[in-house]
């Protein structure tokens, strides 16, 4: 009974946030796992995004622990990091909350969290499976076409790219982007030294979830 009352209220905030007020933020959370890893790669998808789909995102983005109330004032989450991810029950309660409250998040493996998250993950939904997504999903044809599905931005282990999500109600709620590193492609050129192409086709994968998780 107490976490539907948490639900309805919360659901109600966020429901008389600015509809103009378009934030994002970096999920700060526990474990070890450098939470703060591609500092300039938000940055310069915003700034992608602001000129390419016409979103007006505030050009610096925040950050909000995963316990934290102020996760509801953002419609989009960022979590990114190489290593161990650990959230408490109030933390994961905290999350559930916010995403079945209309919110998203976008995990995307720097390389290396990917064990840990799926066992935090559990805590998040203990009732729901992470789920892949075909090429034929709606996040691959938003203002970008990407017929083959999620591109490839960096080699890691060699495994081919993978999107899962998250569904309530199918909604896609939650987005992890495994074997890709998009956010290593969203940083400034000289930090991965990536060919440009390489760069665009993470940018514009990166737009298509923004433009998505914004009209969803």
């Amino acid at each position: 009974m107490l976490q539907r009352t948490m639900l309805l209220l919360l659901i109600t905030l966020m429901a008389s946030l600015p509809t103009q007020a378009q934030e994002i933020a970096v999920l700060k959370y526990k474990g070890g796992g450098d939470w703060y890893s591609n500092p300039t790669a938000l940055p310069n998808l915003i700034r992608f995004c602001n000129k390419t789909i016409r979103t007006e995102i505030n050009s610096k983005p925040q950050t909000v622990e995963a316990g934290s109330t102020g996760l509801f004032q953002y419609p989009f989450i960022h979590m990114t990091g190489h290593g161990n991810v650990f959230f408490s029950n109030e933390e994961a309660l905290n999350i559930r909350t916010y995403l079945l409250a209309g919110g998203f998040l976008h995990i995307d493996d720097n390389y290396g969290m990917e064990p840990y998250l799926r066992k935090e993950l559990k805590k998040v939904f203990p009732d729901k499976e992470m789920e892949e997504l075909g090429p034929d999903h709606p996040i691959f044809s938003q203002k970008f076409q990407f017929p083959d599905g999620l591109p490839k931005i960096h080699e890691h282990d060699g495994k081919r790219p993978q999107a899962f999500g998250i569904f309530n109600e199918d909604r896609l709620i939650l987005l992890f982007t495994y074997e890709s590193d998009l956010g290593d492609g969203w940083e400034d050129p000289e930090v991965h030294n990536d060919p440009e192409e390489v760069r665009q086709k993470a940018l514009q994968m990166g737009a298509n979830i923004i433009q998505y998780a914004f009209k969803n």
